[in-house]
Formats: structure tokens, C-alpha cells, sequence
């Protein structure tokens, strides 16, 4: 039966259980539907926001078989892919840069964007329909480019195999891998001995100030949690001026009863209180947790640490969890035993201008990426000879 293809600018519009199909193999809570609704519905991923949706899906009769989110961008915020640089020198000289088609999770730093489909279906064909397809609809939009940001790296290994005229650009992220770890002493055992001093000290001065921290599953989770979720998330990016990663509405967070199934919550208390006095934000994607959000009711010392690193990462070990995703940035996950990797985002140029200018500089920009994490795996504490280092 011959494919047709079908563009939809909002998740609503594409039915919830034909796209389940589609994500039910790959155990990712950032594509599924509901989360990519509820980002669309609460207004935090929206036209006005400059995420304009082109939801490409190639359907063989009532039967959704392949898809992706799409978005057409005006700007690059909240991609973490940090193209400003590149957007203004094209716009200097006589390039364009926007707008722009962006594949990827909106305001989600975490790999795992790929073209999904139908199990059974060819998906080397499908995705090459897709591709194709996404194309002549950014010609037709008149974009200067094709993006996906933050893709699953064995899809982005395929795609340049199969097609090595896509451009890669090399991002840096971090990520915890449970190397057959069974409980948190064993975690402590594979850092060098001033290491382990010091996050004992850590967790240690953290309880002495009279706080326990809890890990709360999604079932258990009280539900005037998620809107304390939200001012939190709030004051958090309210530190950080223009340069928060304020993308969420309010609505984001009251929504999140649809999510339970992938929730897991952090939190801090100071006994007698029953309030929670920092909240932690993760998802848990079958075998992997999700660091996203978090924030504190009042400073306190080494909350930050005991919160989003030491009581997810016990919980992780205690779960038998293979690996802990924290999120952008921050290099003092370096010294809590994130290590670094490589993953891509891959660029197709529709503006000559624009492509000429990130050919001349992207193998030098991915060689200096890829030697940062070089760097930062080297300067992990791990002690030699132990789990990591010395094998």
C-alpha cells in the first residue's frame, strides 16, 4: 500500500496510540507522546515561544509506520546545541541561518532523537522516506537548514554511513555508567582515596544540618509536589538572569500526573517538617535516569550535591539502573564519576552561505570538542587500577 505523508503542528493532532507504537522499542520518556504534548499543551513549546510544530509522519493507511518531531525555529533557544556563534557570523556575511527545521526533544539536552518506526516495518526504508521527505518540506518552508539535535548514536552512525554528505557536529555530555556496581560503597571504591574523603564529607556535612534526602517513585509522588516543582524550577533559573534555561510554563508542571509512569522525584527533609525543602526532577527511561530540574526552598550547604548526584546515584545502584543521564553542563559532575561523551547533532545547508562557513570550521570545532573530552575523562578521580582506570 502506497505511504502517505502527513504534517501536524501539534502532538494532538496525531492520535496518542499510533504514535505508542512507535515508541514503545526504544523506552525514551522524552519522545513519547504525553511528554511532547504536555510541552505543546502547556504553552511552553509554542508558536509565540518560536517553536513552530511540523510533526512529519508517513502513514500506510490508518497505520502510523514512521515519525518524528519536528519544529520550525526562529532562534536556538532551548536546543543546547550553541549554534549563536555560527547564526551570527552567516547573518554578518551575507548568510542565513534561520529559520531552521530542528528534530530533537524541545528543552531536553538528553540523546535519544531518531526518526522511530513501526516494529516489523523496514526501518532503513522508512527513515530514507522520512529524510527525504523532511527535506522538500524545508525547501518548501524556505529553511536554511535541517537539524536534528541530540540524536541516538547508533541511528547517527547509520545515517552518515549511509549518507556521509550530512555534516556532524561533535557535543559534549556527560553520563554515569553502573559498571556492575551493587551498592554505594562500591561506588565510593572506585574513586581515588581524596575523593572518597571528600564526598563522604559531603554527604556527611549535608546530614549533620539535620537533612535526609528520599527518592520518590512516580505512583507515590504527592501531587502538590509538581506545582512545588515548578516555582522551584522558577527560582532556580531566576539566578541566572538572561542566561536561565527558562523554558516550562507553570501548566508543564500541574500536568505532570500524565507522567507518573516515568517520574521520579528527589527530595530533601528537615525533620519534623513534612515538606519537602529542595526537589529534584528526574525520568527513568527503562534502564537509565534522567536528570531535568531541580531547586531548593532555602540555600543550604551540599544540598545540591546529595540531591542530584549522591541519593539518585545510591537509588540507581540499589535499582540496578545501567546508567544516570544528569543533564547539560556543570563540570563538577567530573568529580562525582561522570564521565564524558561524544554525541552529535547532523546539519543539511539549504543557504550556500551558511554551509560554506560551517564546512570551513566544523572539523576544527569537532577536533577540540573531542579533545575537551578527552580532558575531562582524564581528570576523573577514579583511582588506578580500579573499576575504570588501569584496565
Amino acid at each position: 500500500m502506497e505511504l502517505t505523508v502527513r504534517l501536524d503542528q501539534r502532538m494532538a493532532d496525531i492520535p496518542r496510540e499510533a504514535w505508542s507504537v512507535l515508541t514503545a522499542p526504544h523506552y525514551t520518556p522524552i519522545l513519547e507522546w504525553t511528554w511532547l504534548d504536555l510541552l505543546e499543551r502547556s504553552g511552553s513549546i509554542a508558536p509565540e515561544h518560536g517553536w513552530e510544530g511540523r510533526h512529519l509522519t508517513l502513514w500506510r493507511g490508518k497505520d502510523l509506520v514512521a515519525g518524528a518531531p519536528l519544529y520550525k525555529k526562529s532562534h536556538s533557544w532551548g536546543e543546547f546545541v550553541y549554534d549563536f556563534a555560527f547564526a551570527d557570523f552567516a547573518n554578518r556575511h551575507g548568510g542565513r541561518w534561520y529559520p531552521k527545521l530542528v528534530g530533537m526533544s524541545p528543552a531536553t539536552p538528553s540523546i535519544g532523537w531518531q526518526v522511530l518506526t513501526a516494529p516489523g516495518e523496514n526501518t532503513e526504508a522508512l527513515t530514507t522516506r522520512w529524510l527525504e521527505e523532511a527535506e522538500k518540506l524545508a525547501q518548501r518552508e524556505q529553511a536554511a537548514s535541517l537539524q536534528f539535535n541530540f540524536v541516538a548514536p547508533r541511528w547517527a552512525e547509520t545515517l552518515l554511513k549511509r549518507d556521509p554528505s550530512w555534516y556532524h557536529w561533535s557535543h559534549q555530555s556527560f553520563l554515569w555508567t553502573n559498571r556492575s556496581l551493587t551498592s554505594f560503597e562500591d561506588y565510593l571504591g572506585c574513586f581515588d582515596k581524596n575523593q572518597r574523603r571528600n564526598i563522604r564529607r559531603e554527604i556527611e556535612g549535608f546530614e549533620r544540618q539535620g537533612y535526609r534526602t528520599q527518592l520518590i517513585e512516580g505512583p507515590d509522588i504527592p501531587e502538590d509536589w509538581f506545582s512545588l516543582m515548578g516555582s522551584l524550577y522558577d527560582k532556580t533559573n531566576a539566578q541566572f538572569g538572561p542566561w536561565a534555561a527558562r523554558f516550562l510554563e507553570p501548566a508543564f508542571f500541574e500536568g505532570l500526573d500524565a507522567l507518573r509512569p516515568f517520574l521520579l522525584f528527589a527530595a530533601t527533609f528537615r525533620d519534623p517538617d513534612p515538606q519537602p525543602q529542595a526537589l529534584s526532577f528526574l525520568l527513568r527511561n527503562g534502564q537509565r535516569i534522567i536528570g531535568r530540574y531541580w531547586g531548593e526552598v532555602e540555600h543550604v550547604d551540599l544540598q545540591y550535591f546529595n540531591i542530584c548526584y549522591y541519593a539518585p546515584l545510591r537509588w540507581a545502584i540499589e535499582h540496578g539502573i545501567s546508567s544516570f543521564d544528569p543533564g547539560a553542563g556543570s563540570p563538577l559532575k567530573v568529580r562525582r564519576g561522570f564521565e564524558s561523551e561524544v554525541h552529535y547533532s547532523l546539519h543539511r545547508f539549504f543557504d550556500p552561505a551558511s554551509e560554506e562557513l560551517f564546512k570551513w570550521y566544523i572539523d576544527e570545532v569537532n577536533r577540540e570538542e573531542e579533545q575537551r573530552v578527552q580532558e575531562l575523562n582524564e581528570a576523573v578521580p577514579f583511582r588506578q587500577g580500579g573499576l575504570w582506570k588501569g584496565l
